[in-house]
């Protein structure tokens, strides 16, 4: 099957093939998902797909078989989920950390990275100097100007009262 036959071909049966697919199930955005899934794959076996002698079979039979792949890894992550029961109920953040997450909104985007690699991910200066591509001299600015910031920002006032400022 040539390019050209490829593109007639798709154009005469997208619309067949996913009114057939939704009939089978049930679901439209499931059916177009699958079928221009199958195509693409159609695409990838242009020189025997013709040879097959019936390439909408094909293509419906691998929409099909693409819909129940998906059906048994959505049952899998169910069940998963069912063993291991539900996540425990997140707590609200308290005034600290929306004070730090504010904080941090307010610094530039690569002091922020440099920080959370840091803090977060406790990477080492020569780590985040080898991810961001950063030379270590620069990645200790940041976190030293980024330190210096926040502290700026997350003063608490209690201490600030206890001094009689």
């Amino acid at each position: 099957m040539t390019v050209e036959e490829f593109e007639e071909f798709y154009a005469q049966t997208v619309t067949r093939l996913t009114g057939q697919l939704f009939v089978m199930l049930g679901d439209l955005h499931e059916a177009q998902d699958v079928v221009q899934e199958a195509f693409v794959k159609g695409w990838g076996r242009l020189r025997h797909l013709d040879r097959d002698g019936a390439p909408e079979a094909w293509i419906r039979t691998v929409a099909w078989r693409l819909a129940v792949s998906r059906w048994r890894r959505l049952r899998r992550s169910g069940i998963a989920w069912q063993r291991s029961g539900a996540p425990p109920p997140a707590e609200e953040p308290g005034l600290e950390s929306v004070a730090l997450v504010e904080a941090l909104r307010g610094l530039p985007v690569q002091q922020r990275r440099t920080l959370a690699l840091h803090y977060v991910c406790d990477l080492t200066v020569e780590q985040i100097a080898g991810e961001t591509g950063l030379s270590a001299s620069t990645v200790k600015t940041h976190l030293s100007r980024g330190r210096a910031t926040l502290a700026d920002r997350l003063q608490d006032p209690r201490i600030e009262e206890a001094r009689g400022e």
